[in-house]
This record gives structure tokens, sequence and C-alpha cells, in this order.
């Protein structure tokens, strides 16, 4: 079983930054992937990105330049920084971890408005 828990959300300015982070528990050694998706409000939920545990990172084409996954593979720790960060960014941030099965974390908040 993984545990993943997520922080790092709040209220950001358009054109400001946020960090993510999701720390990934449980007995586990090296989880092989992790990411993060999203899901705005009356939308389905979407890929954000995700990396690997040899650090080949995949991004949804129309956040790359703007967003950058990294990770703690030491640690089972993920983070996402989001940079010039607008409006339409705007939803709930949801941890992913591939081991074995799918694991989601519970969600962080992101708003972007002034």
């Amino acid at each position: 079983q993984v545990q993943l828990v997520e922080s790092g959300g709040g209220l950001v300015q358009p054109g400001g930054s946020l960090r993510l982070s999701c720390a990934a528990s449980g007995t586990i050694l090296s989880i092989n992937t992790m990411g993060w998706y999203r899901q705005a409000p009356g939308k389905e939920r979407e890929f954000v990105a995700t990396i690997t545990s040899g650090a080949s990172a995949n991004y949804a084409a129309s956040l790359k330049g703007r967003f950058t996954i990294f990770r703690d593979g030491a640690k089972n720790t993920v983070y996402l920084q989001m940079n010039s960060l607008k409006p339409e960014d705007t939803a709930v941030y949801y941890c992913y971890a591939l081991h074995g099965a799918n694991y989601w974390g519970q969600g962080t908040q992101v708003t972007v408005s002034s």
C-alpha cells in the first residue's frame, strides 16, 4: 500500500508561482512513476506531468515550459513547480503514483485569481 500526501496549494495571483509537494509513505523502497493530475470545476481530471524513478519526465503539451516536475527518489517525494500561473490553472491537483497499482492523493486546491 502507498499513501500520498500533497501540500503546497493555495491562492496565487496570475503570473505567480507555486510549488506542490507530494510525499509517499508505506512499505515501499522506490516508486517507479509519480506525477500530477488536476481537475477543474465541471471538468474531467486531466494529466499534468509524470516522472519515473530514472528521472524521465513527461508533460501535458499545453503546460510544458511553465510547469516542471522533479523528485527526490530517496524520499519518494515528487514536486511540481508551477510558474506564470493563469486563472485556467485553477483546479484541485492530485498526486499520482504507479507502484503495482494506481494510487492517488486527496488533492490540494490551487486557485489563480487577482
